[in-house]
């Protein structure tokens, strides 16, 4: 490694990180992994971040590219290659407070984003964890609180700058680069690195927050409920609710955003969730938005929570659907189930707008399981849930590989998503793992492109008594 980094440009000296350096230990691992990476990387500017991408090419070893590190994946590190890890560009600037308009660094993470536009009045809807990295979300999707109120982060995006694989800084909106821009809002990790976002935030200020947990009846027929009022509720609300085995039953632990400043306006919106079965606890806040997405989550990722997680995206659920998701929370698996409300907002964009797809359904569910269980043992929870399900989202699976592809980029939509990644990336520098099934961290050749996934994971946890948001973040064991 000396070797190595004698090369090192002038415009990195002091920024690149080796393991014999201190701050290793605290950039070498994401959230969901450990990792070893021969090296990471940290550049401050977009020209940093070319000669960072030129360096670590010359270094002919796997290439990682990190904003947050939260993704499920573990793509954002690897072990002996090169890391860009993009946390030190991360400003946030109104560029347009009249219009909402904000451009924001790819390194920043949600909780900042929300600290600093909340002075404005505005928001954009994110995910639910406040440590989650912009970059990552931002080109996958971006299914948060406000997602039915406002759509998915992508939809709100208006141009990207973009850093591709030769080195070439690219704006690209509707206009200029048309399909550089639709490649990015979704598939965003074979593009190339995107390094700031130009978005268009939304009006508000508070949120009705209502949390609750229900006894969850082992027919599935609580979580018919919750579905079916989901599908149909105002689009100002969204939703998030935990199920999990609590002895021989299960629970189902909900938290509630309503995109409303009073909460004589938000109550009415929650009022159904409070008879889709027994209430255990339940409470209702009017909060500022930045508390659902605290700064408290900003907390560095050293591989502390694994875990292998799967998703399948759905329009309705029938009786031996949900049966199904009890079975895989109460079953020999015990996996954590989420359901993570769509439609609204999210479905009035078409489905070719994007490199998103999924414009028609109307909820996902994602389930978890935790060591020592792994991969056979989701397989087996999940196997009559996955069924039945229609789509899949890229930021909410662990383990990308072509079948996850299928799921994720379905016809016309995957074919146009292979042609331009190898458009955009002939030489397969930022090649993701869903094509070749190989996750980078293993130190094989697949490169990692746009961060890590660091697509909002979930951790809609148990209602907080102090009128806090319940912690969300990777999906986490109940523990008593």
């Amino acid at each position: 490694m000396s070797t190595a980094m004698a090369r090192v440009p002038d415009s990195l000296t002091g920024q690149i990180v080796t393991p014999g350096d201190r701050r290793y230990a605290q950039l070498r691992s994401t959230y969901t992994t450990s990792a070893s990476p021969a090296a990471v990387l940290l550049p401050k500017t977009t020209a940093q971040v070319i000669d960072a991408i030129r360096y670590a090419r010359e270094q002919r070893l796997p290439i990682a590219v990190r904003s947050g590190g939260h993704g499920f994946s573990g793509a954002s590190s690897n072990n002996g290659g090169v890391v860009i890890d993009l946390s030190m560009l991360n400003r946030v600037q109104v560029l347009d407070e009249r219009a909402g308009l904000v451009r924001v660094e790819a390194g920043a993470r949600w909780a900042n984003v929300a600290k600093t536009l909340a002075p404005y009045g505005l928001v954009i809807s994110s995910g639910d964890h406040g440590g989650v990295g912009v970059g990552g979300l931002a080109t996958g999707g971006g299914i948060g609180w406000l997602v039915r109120a406002h759509g998915l982060t992508i939809d709100r995006v208006r141009a990207v700058e973009v850093v591709l694989a030769d080195g070439t800084l690219v704006r690209a909106d509707a206009e200029h680069e048309p399909e550089l821009f639709w490649l990015v809002r979704g598939a965003g990790a074979g593009a190339g690195i995107v390094v700031a976002f130009e978005i268009e935030a939304a009006e508000q200020r508070n949120v009705g927050v209502t949390q609750l947990v229900v006894e969850a009846h082992p027919d599935g027929r609580t979580i018919r409920e919750w579905t079916s009022y989901l599908a149909q509720a105002p689009r100002e609300l969204s939703a998030a609710a935990m199920v999990y085995a609590e002895g021989r039953s299960a629970l189902l632990s909900i938290t509630a955003v309503v995109a409303a400043e009073s909460l004589r306006r938000a109550r009415p919106a929650v009022e159904p969730l409070l008879a889709i079965g027994k209430v255990l606890e339940h409470r209702t806040d009017l909060l500022p938005y930045p508390t659902l997405v605290p700064t408290a989550h900003l907390h560095p990722n050293v591989g502390q929570q694994r875990g292998t997680t799967t998703n399948g995206l759905f329009t309705g659920l029938d009786e031996a659907g949900a049966r199904a998701v009890m079975r895989a929370v109460t079953g020999p698996g015990r996996a954590v189930v989420q359901l993570r409300s769509l439609g609204g907002a999210i479905n009035d964009v078409a489905t070719d707008a994007t490199a998103y797809p999924h414009r028609h359904q109307d909820f996902m569910v994602a389930a978890s399981v935790f060591p020592p269980q792994g991969g056979a043992a989701l397989d087996a929870a999940w196997r009559a849930v996955g069924a039945r399900a229609d789509g899949a989202y890229v930021n909410f699976e662990s383990r990308p590989d072509p079948a996850a592809f299928a799921r994720i980029y379905p016809g016309e939509t995957g074919v146009r998503v292979r042609r331009l990644w190898k458009r955009y990336d002939p030489d397969g520098v930022f090649r993701p793992a869903l094509l070749t099934g190989q996750p980078n961290r293993s130190g094989q050749p697949a490169r990692s492109g746009q961060p890590a996934r660091s697509g909002q994971p979930a951790r809609s946890g148990q209602p907080a008594r102090s009128g806090q948001p319940a912690r969300s973040g990777q999906p986490h064991r109940r523990r008593r």
